[in-house]
């Protein structure tokens, strides 16, 4: 068996909300943790010996989201109060606030270089701001239901969003057009994000499934159900070999991406685990979930030779017993297609917790387990196998179309919009200036 220090180990717990632990986020450093609660209120945790924390008020509603920039000088937060927040992460805890959403806003995700962050909300929209000037850039509207979250890929040229109309959809943020989408015909994804390469994204299904594909081929290379509760975020390891998953079922899961299986099961909250994230450096996770307890997390697997984990992790004591093969498949990438068969439509139950509450507390509210066959899914039959009448399809296709031309309109509208109001600032500005000139004059 292996020594207790090469498993992740529980460090220290952080007690001071009151509500919901909703969203988490390393600074860039390692040396604090920001949280996001739904008793409206964000928290800035030093690591620090008797280091005190600080609470930062002025939302109005449940706050969704929560992330550092890269530089660690700016925190965004977003909330059910239609707004997105910029803090300056010190004592003072000063904000700016943008309003451009005008329905709950779900994530905040900032680029890379940290020029850009990308918002999405419960108005079906993806926004884009200039950190720089701290403006509205512009939409990105395809979804038909609520986004949940909006991720930029590690070099910027693409955003990855997630929807309760059960698709994943790719965006190229140069010509501001989805150039890629994925759809599932049973849950919605609850989180997505792209990997540290770049090359692959995985998402946190309601349907308590964890899926990977790689963008590159549109492929859907590894399916995972180790979960028994609806799975709420995912955060990738720095090295891209690990992911760690937040469930409603009350666990974190670890799973290895290289040999596509979990390794580490950890139980340390009380009821369902909204948010997972690693630290920068891959040496620490955090978790947050109903309990209002966010627990610290050293990660120590990940400092061991690959090979002498994987071969270690067979000696020792599993936290939980090994997955049965079927928890995790196709083992092999194959064309990603619709599903339209081999599994049960989403139970009532997964609509009636469409609200924030959805993963919910009660148990009414989590989602069905659904059934699977173990044929691979590429068997099943795919959308153009079905007889849909020709006259349908190009009805379909000139609405597609129109969509496109009215969504494109809408956009340039609003970056027109966004230039009005720069330039009526300018000549109120020019105005504040003669009439000062004026009145020293007189």
């Amino acid at each position: 068996m292996a020594s207790a220090t090469e498993d992740p180990v529980l460090e220290r717990y952080f007690k001071g909300h009151k509500a919901a632990i909703a969203s988490l986020d390393f600074s860039p450093n390692g040396k604090q943790l920001a949280t996001a609660s739904w008793d409206t209120f964000l928290m800035l945790w030093n690591f620090k010996p008797h280091a005190r924390a600080y609470r930062y008020v002025g939302h109005k509603d449940v706050v969704t989201s929560v992330q550092f920039s890269p530089h660690g000088n700016l925190l965004a937060s977003a909330s059910r109060d239609r707004t997105v927040r910029l803090w300056i992460p010190d004592k003072r805890g000063k904000f700016s606030e943008f309003k451009a959403h005008t329905a709950p806003v779900r994530s905040v995700d900032f680029s890379a270089d940290g020029q850009f962050l990308a918002t999405a909300s419960e108005d079906k929209s993806i926004k884009v701001w200039s950190m720089y000037r701290q403006r509205f850039l512009y939409s990105l509207y395809r979804h038909t239901h609520w986004v949940r979250c909006a991720k930029f890929s590690p070099d910027g040229r693409l955003i990855v969003s997630c929807s309760e109309d059960k698709t994943i959809k790719i965006w190229d943020t140069t010509n501001k057009q989805c150039v890629n989408n994925f759809s599932d015909s049973v849950g919605f994804a609850n989180f997505v994000d792209f990997n540290p390469s770049g090359t692959c994204i995985a998402s946190a299904g309601s349907d308590q499934t964890v899926k990977v594909w790689d963008v590159r081929v549109n492929k859907l290379l590894q399916h995972y159900q180790v979960h028994s509760g609806g799975v709420n975020c995912i955060s990738f390891h720095p090295s891209g070999n690990y992911l760690i998953t937040a469930s409603s079922d009350g666990t974190l899961k670890i799973l290895d991406l290289l040999e596509g299986r979990l390794i580490y099961t950890l139980q340390g909250h009380t009821g369902p685990v909204f948010t997972v994230s690693f630290s920068k450096g891959g040496e620490l996770f955090a978790s947050g979930g109903a309990d209002t307890q966010v627990l610290l997390w050293r990660t120590n697997f990940d400092e061991l030779p690959y090979k002498c984990l994987n071969k270690r992790n067979l000696k020792r004591l599993h936290f939980d017993s090994p997955p049965h093969l079927l928890d995790i498949y196709p083992r092999t990438p194959h064309p990603m297609r619709k599903k339209t068969s081999g599994r049960t439509l989403p139970d009532k139950g997964e609509e009636a917790c469409g609200y924030f509450l959805n993963p919910s507390l009660s148990p009414e509210c989590s989602p069905t387990t659904t059934k699977k066959k173990t044929e691979d899914i590429s068997d099943l039959p795919c959308e153009s196998q079905r007889s849909i009448p020709l006259a349908v399809t190009d009805a379909l296709e000139h609405i597609m179309e129109q969509l496109n031309v009215l969504t494109q309109t809408v956009s340039i509208l609003e970056q027109r919009l966004t230039l009005t109001e720069d330039k009526l600032k300018d000549c109120l500005e020019n105005q504040q200036k003669l009439f000062s000139a004026v009145q020293q004059k007189s």
